[in-house]
């Protein structure tokens, strides 16, 4: 492998963009056979079923140099190989596979995303910019990520290019290399169109035309190959070489402020890991603190050696950076994995990250330190959702509605926001049932205050009330009938029957129907009730009386 190193240049104290692309044509037949033992030295094809029977859809190297090819039917296939091992392709699978083993090059670059232009799989692209330094500079970073791709059984080749459209083309058509952005043209123009992520029928009629090379296509007119080939094409050759940005969208999501170990000696149990959670919480913390910041989500990436990656998230209550607590989090989640934690051939990587910042004065503690308790409310609300869940802890948060029963709801402790409605100065009592119950009332008059009261056949003599306290019915709840427009005028079925309009059948909104009166009653013990009315005595239907609550 050749490598030519050069330093990307530097506009206004601002690092252009430089990208790193993997190329493993043989992503397919390399996993599996790493999957499986027995593959491993045996030539093996993947097939798959189609209308005229079976064809090859994946081929190891050592099939490819005896001249079978992708697309080839199995049958002919197996009289040039007779000893071949084949398979049903499973693309799922795949798929799967290569987006975890994607999210394991986070070690490398915290920007990874899969390439999913022309295949599935087997294509990967890194934002290396400002990273690379870390190992060395670029052409050191290429070489480390290809020879350990090529331990573990992969055939890989890669490049670096100030955009993801030359990376790509360098690493499939060319050596592995680093593009520098002054020879970028150079290198590009030499390159076949193929390198431009162009279809099969496009690659085809530019050889029709006589059109080899990328640089044979950049210079003839724009119109008539827009013309041709669609502003697809313009837009390739444009993101290639730098005239627009072509955006990556990684797997996992970005992060500004994150501490790292890399061990020289890979580790596999649970208490080494948080001992190095633990300092890597106090140097993110002493990164967030100067930066005036402090975060609510944290995530820990364990990377593997066997190229899969661990995560861990968790949420606290409040804005924080305290090592301690969030060490302390992190050991309650792991204690809730049990037997799930499996550390593989060990973990040669650890990575905390911090998400969900915002600015966070330092804490003072002193004699005007304020100390109501919140904190340490908020601290075990921590605690108890990293060991028992998030769903397992909640608390109330008001919901803008008027009726008692849907005015409150439980959320998880850890995502409740503030209340944001205002909360009117009503009495209300202490505990709410939860549902109405039905009751039987007596008043002196229709109107008038309740003087007695049947609830779970037991008699209550009221002595007391207060009210009524009149809550009316959420009409936006309920279908009403739309009468602002003018209702189609339907055609008469019989001759000499006259044209009826057309009337929807939709429920009315009735105001009445659903019209609450409370009041407070007490009776001749001492207890008070929070009684209700539904409906009117002058209406067509008898109101009906609930019990919906108790007061102290």
């Amino acid at each position: 492998m050749a490598l030519q190193l050069s330093l990307s240049p530097h506009r206004n104290g601002v690092p252009h963009r430089r990208f790193l692309v993997l190329y493993l044509p043989y992503w397919a037949t390399d996993y599996l056979k790493r999957a499986d033992a027995r593959l491993q030295d045996v030539p093996l094809a993947l097939y798959e079923r189609i209308k005229g029977g079976l064809r090859l859809v994946a081929l190891d190297p050592h099939l490819r140099q005896d001249g079978l090819r992708i697309g080839q039917n199995l049958a002919d296939a197996r009289a040039i190989r007779p000893d071949m091992v084949v398979q049903e392709i499973d693309r799922a699978l795949l798929e799967s596979a290569f987006g975890t083993f994607a999210d394991w090059h986070s070690n490398a670059s915290p920007l990874v995303s899969v390439m999913t232009d022309m295949a599935a799989y087997g294509d990967l692209v890194l934002d290396i910019t400002g990273v690379s330094h870390l190992f060395g500079g670029e052409a050191a970073m290429l070489r480390h990520v290809l020879t350990r791709l090529r331990v573990l059984g992969y055939t890989v080749s890669g490049a670096i290019a100030p955009t993801i459209g030359a990376a790509w083309a360098v690493s499939h058509f060319a050596r592995s290399q680093v593009v520098s952005a002054d020879s970028l043209e150079t290198v590009l123009d030499d390159l076949p169109v193929a390198g431009l992520r162009l279809s099969e029928s496009q690659n085809a009629t530019f050889l029709q035309m006589g059109l080899v090379t990328i640089g044979q296509v950049r210079q003839r007119p724009r119109k008539p190959l827009q013309a041709r080939f669609g502003a697809q094409l313009l837009l390739r050759i444009d993101q290639a070489y730098g005239q627009i940005q072509e955006r990556m969208a990684p797997r996992l999501p970005p992060i500004e402020h994150h501490a790292e170990r890399r061990l020289a000696e890979p580790i596999s149990l649970m208490d080494d890991v948080l001992l190095i959670t633990h300092d890597l919480a106090v140097t993110l913390g002493f990164k967030l603190e100067a930066a005036g910041l402090g975060a609510q989500t944290f995530h820990l990436f364990l990377y593997r050696v066997d190229h899969k990656v661990m995560t861990l998230s968790l949420n606290a209550a409040r804005l924080t950076r305290d090592p301690g607590h969030v060490t302390d989090l992190f050991r309650h989640r792991a204690q809730r994995l049990a037997g799930e934690y499996d550390a593989g051939f060990g973990i040669d990587m650890v990575r905390l990250a911090a998400s969900s910042l915002e600015p966070l004065d330092a804490v003072q503690t002193g004699a005007f330190s304020v100390e109501n308790g919140l904190e340490d409310i908020d601290r075990l609300n921590d605690r108890l959702s990293s060991r028992l869940g998030p769903q397992a802890v909640l608390r109330s948060m008001l919901v803008a509605s008027r009726l008692p029963e849907r005015a409150e709801q439980f959320v998880p402790a850890l995502v409740a926001g503030e209340a944001k409605i205002a909360i009117p100065d009503l009495r209300r009592p202490l505990r709410l049932l939860p549902k109405p119950e039905r009751i039987q009332i007596m008043a002196e008059v229709p109107d008038g205050l309740p003087a007695s009261m049947m609830w779970r056949r037991q008699a209550y003599r009221l002595v007391r009330g207060e009210g009524p306290e009149r809550l009316g019915a959420e009409w936006w709840r309920k279908p009403m009938r739309l009468e602002l427009v003018t209702p189609p005028v339907s055609k008469p079925s019989e001759p000499g029957e006259e044209p009826q309009a057309y009337i929807p059948d939709l429920v009315r909104f009735e105001p009445d129907a659903a019209t609450r009166d409370y009041y407070v009653v007490e009776d001749n013990e001492g207890r008070r009730f929070w009684v209700f009315r539904q409906g009117f005595y002058t209406g067509p239907v008898a109101p009906v009386w609930y019990l919906h609550g108790f007061f102290a």
